[in-house]
């Protein structure tokens, strides 16, 4: 045998004893993490195929559930020791990610604005518009969010009501200024806040100003150098900017639409598939993080949590009042024991109701991000996992489910109502709108 086929040889076999000892070694930790699942028959013949994922989150208040869950060792819990909680600069690096999957250097899933899995399966916000399925295996929490303006307009007494407000905007745009205000993702779920709060005040978000993206870290920064007169993100960006003094709240979104859905847990929908054993097992971590999250005791603790350097990187003060329901708005109001609270399992706010997902493709629709012909029904029985989410909350030990996909017809502060039975008739109670 000559020198290079024993080397070759050599090679050969170190290669398959190091393959070997991998193996070993993987299925030794999924043995390890399956004897460390909860006991009882759910768990008997649904181990999970994988021990890890990678979820992406922004640093807002409603990824707390997912950082929680990391910290407090729910997803080893469940079987799942090697999921990684990695932050993402903004939305679309988020989309990019998910796009690219785990296996490529980028993530399986993440904290996500509600709309954008119905967005990235549908092919309007991906590369290319290729249509990438994605799953939504539950929602992270209801609530939390808020349209803050500039500091030049808190005496304007604008709230919920926003005259002043269409009267300044005019006038600026009379002189020339381009009047903007800021969202996080085209089509997601603070564009359509700041959307519908600017429409039912007469402003048309479209033609009356020019509505920008920012990241949610860099909006009070971007208000700070006069970027923009208004911006509609999630905590704590708000209370950060009550703090240092640059503008005000105008209103928390719960007074636009009280114990409204906000983000989802959303998968790549062919890991789902692969593993779906793996899927509940995140989810159940995920809603016993929920729960945790919930508990008035824990809040001081998980604001801690969240607001370390390898999460948020702010100061807890500027996330810990609002969590806990002390909303300063910055122009003189201050209400403690708010009801619009950020929750993240109370009232079923961990539960993917159907009919939300429905509001959030119908405003879609509204604004041109979504064919009006769109077979909605269709798409929601594709994306919506209401069905996982109910068998992981029972893994979870979770009581008191919701009996109902629909939670019936919502309301909102200018006195419209949202049927999921009938959601023309809510399309055409609008004044302002692109849809004909």
């Amino acid at each position: 045998m000559s020198q290079t086929d024993k080397s070759s040889a050599g090679l050969t076999r170190r290669s398959l004893l190091t393959q070997t000892a991998k193996a070993a070694g993987a299925a030794a930790i999924l043995t390890a993490a399956r004897s460390a699942l909860p006991a009882g028959g759910a768990w008997a013949a649904a181990a999970p195929e994988v021990t890890g994922a990678t979820l992406g989150f922004i640093a807002l208040t409603d990824s707390a559930p997912l950082i929680v869950a990391k910290v407090k060792g729910l997803f080893a819990k469940y079987g799942m020791p090697d999921v990684n909680v990695v932050k993402q600069a903004s939305w679309g690096t988020t989309r990019d990610n998910l796009e690219l999957g785990s296996a490529a250097g980028g993530i399986d899933g993440a904290h996500i604005l509600t709309p954008m899995p119905y967005l990235m399966t549908t092919g309007k916000v991906t590369k290319n518009n290729q249509p990438l399925p994605m799953a939504i295996l539950a929602r992270l929490n209801t609530n939390g969010q808020a349209i803050s303006v500039g500091a030049r307009y808190k005496d304007l007494g604008i709230t919920t009501k926003a005259k002043g407000l269409k009267e300044a905007f005019a006038k600026q745009k009379a002189e020339g200024k381009d009047v903007k205000c800021a969202v996080t993702f085209p089509g997601g779920t603070h564009d359509l806040w700041m959307r519908y709060w600017l429409a039912s005040n007469g402003i048309d978000p479209d033609k009356d100003v020019s509505t920008i993206v920012v990241p949610p870290p860099q909006m009070v920064a971007n208000m700070k150098v006069d970027t923009m007169e208004a911006f509609c993100v999630g905590e704590p960006w708000n209370a950060q900017l009550v703090n240092q003094g640059i503008g005000f709240t105008a209103l928390t979104t719960g007074e636009l639409w009280h114990d409204h859905p906000e983000k989802s847990l959303g998968m790549r929908a062919d890991w789902v598939e692969k593993n779906p054993n793996a899927a509940k097992a995140l989810l159940a971590a995920v809603i016993e993080a929920q729960i945790w999250c919930d508990k008035p005791e824990n809040k001081a603790e998980m604001c801690q949590i969240v607001s370390g350097r390898e999460w948020f990187k702010v100061p807890v003060e500027d996330i810990l009042g609002r969590a806990t329901g002390t909303i300063d708005y910055g122009d003189g109001r201050i209400v403690k024991n708010s009801p619009e609270i950020m929750k993240f399992w109370s009232d079923h706010a961990s539960y993917p109701f159907q009919s939300h997902d429905l509001w959030f493709l119908t405003e879609d629709q509204r604004w041109g991000y979504l064919p009006a012909d769109l077979d909605t029904k269709g798409l929601i029985g594709k994306v919506n996992r209401q069905d996982l989410w109910r068998e992981a909350a029972k893994v979870a030990g979770a009581t008191d489910l919701p009996t109902d996909t629909s939670r019936g017809i919502e309301k909102f502060f200018d006195g419209r109502a949202f049927d999921p039975a009938n959601p023309a008739a809510y399309l055409a109670s609008h004044d302002i709108k692109r849809i004909a």
